[in-house]
């Protein structure tokens, strides 16, 4: 640059331009994903929602942080960036809904190499498309070009949600009881977490194409991978509804036994039995392909299983007669027993999983 050339925004990599024409993009798409205690629209400084406050005796805000992770290399691969904001939205409102909380609203941060509009308005769209799954509001976001930082191709997305429940309502271990039934809510595959291990098996061990059409699965590898996590919102609102729950554990990184021992109190054990289902043929093409011991694979995967109930057992058949109206494949997985050791583990998983 010469002495008489004026520096830019522009030339130093940020776009006012694109990320004005980006927001433009995106605004019908956020628009569908509103409630009617928003207040104003898309493009203000900050998000105004208008809390009923007449709805509950006593309410209590939740509020929850997440990310995708490591998911984004695969959109970017394939270069199909209208799921991984459906990932976002169930990572953030499921952790939500685990307390008995309803989403209320949810504000997005999406940091980009190089603004490209429609990328960015792909992205928003699979966010607004979850947000209308979970019944929740996506009341604002922010979209940050980080040249130097990130390359122009690079994105990473997160999200923080905000729910309330009645204070009275609150789930969670103080509400477990002994005799209580643990039933297991389906996942739609990896969902959003173990990326990083199952990149690596598949793509660097193994060098299956993404775009290669793999038997087991009946579509391509970068089809199944992509396969948005289901958003189980709605799904536990209208269980506790009609059902005796005492809490929820969202299955995320640290597998089963890790993330029900989260809601267990002390000198309980939620005992979980392998026999009760088979995980899909993902599972088990990662487990061969990476020589993976059943122990990795249990604290990285979810291994088909996506959140958990802990409902009374009096309510088992209502439980699995409302999930299965809802199209949540749902069975028994377990149950809860007084701990050999108040200071042992407070979920425990044993048995075989049939033909796995």
């Amino acid at each position: 640059m010469s002495e008489s050339t004026s520096a830019t925004y522009a030339a130093a990599g940020v776009d006012i331009d694109a990320g004005d024409h980006a927001v433009e993009l995106l605004k019908p798409h956020a628009e569908r994903a509103s409630r009617p205690e928003v207040l104003g629209g898309v493009g203000g400084f900050a998000g105004l929602f208008s809390l009923k406050l007449d709805r509950w005796k006593e309410p209590v805000l939740a509020s929850s942080t997440d990310g995708v992770g490591t998911k984004i290399a695969i959109a970017k691969a394939l270069d199909k960036h209208d799921t991984v904001g459906i990932d976002l939205v169930a990572m953030v409102v499921d952790d939500l809904v685990v307390t008995g909380a309803e989403p209320l609203f949810l504000q997005d941060y999406i940091a980009v190499g190089k603004v490209v509009p429609e990328r960015i308005a792909a992205i928003v769209e699979g966010i607004a498309e979850g947000c209308v799954q979970a019944g929740c509001a996506l009341l604002g976001g922010e979209t940050a070009e980080h040249p130097g930082l990130m390359g122009e191709h690079d994105y990473d997305i997160s999200a923080t949600g905000v729910g309330v429940v009645e204070a009275a309502d609150v789930l969670g271990p103080d509400r477990v009881r002994p005799g209580d039934v643990v039933i297991a809510l389906g996942s739609t595959g990896l969902h959003s977490n173990g990326y990083s291990l199952a990149r690596h098996v598949l793509l660097d061990i193994a060098r299956m194409p993404l775009g290669g059409h793999v038997e087991e699965f009946g579509r391509t590898l970068g089809e199944e991978l992509l396969e948005p996590t289901r958003v189980y919102a709605k799904d536990c609102l209208a269980l506790v509804a009609e059902a005796d729950v005492r809490t929820f554990a969202h299955i995320t990184g640290g597998g089963l036994e890790a993330n029900l021992a989260r809601v267990m109190p002390r000198g309980l054990t939620a005992h979980l039995e392998r026999g009760t289902w088979t995980p899909a043929p993902l599972f088990a093409l990662l487990a061969q392909r990476g020589r993976i011991e059943r122990a990795e694979m249990e604290r990285t995967f979810n291994m088909g299983v996506g959140m958990v109930a802990v409902v009374s057992p009096e309510d088992v058949d209502r439980t699995l007669a409302v999930l299965t109206a809802r199209h949540v494949p749902a069975w028994v997985l377990g149950d809860v027993r007084p701990a050999e050791d108040p200071d042992g583990p407070r979920a425990i998983l044993s048995g075989d999983h049939p033909r796995f």
